[in-house]
């Protein structure tokens, strides 16, 4: 596995458990106050379209990342 996938390994790993993290935490605050934006959203189906554009996003990163380091790896091998 290449040094640049380890590395964006680890990165996601962290990520996740710190949201995991945040989520778990924030279950009882949720619970007492909800805010009024979500309530909205959720109401107009508006918090899918949200979610949607937020993971395809977040997937165009990793897709171009990969693309990245494998355009490096290949270009390190040619000098060598």
């Amino acid at each position: 596995m290449s040094y640049m996938v380890k590395i964006l390994l680890r990165a996601f790993f962290l990520v996740s458990g710190l949201l995991w993290t945040f989520l778990v935490c924030a279950q009882d605050t949720l619970q007492k106050e909800k805010p009024q934006m979500a309530d909205i959203m959720r109401s107009n189906g508006k918090i899918y379209v949200v979610v949607t554009v937020l993971m395809i996003i977040l997937a165009g990163l990793f897709v171009y990342l990969i693309n990245l380091d494998r355009k490096l790896s290949r270009l390190e091998k040619n000098d060598s």
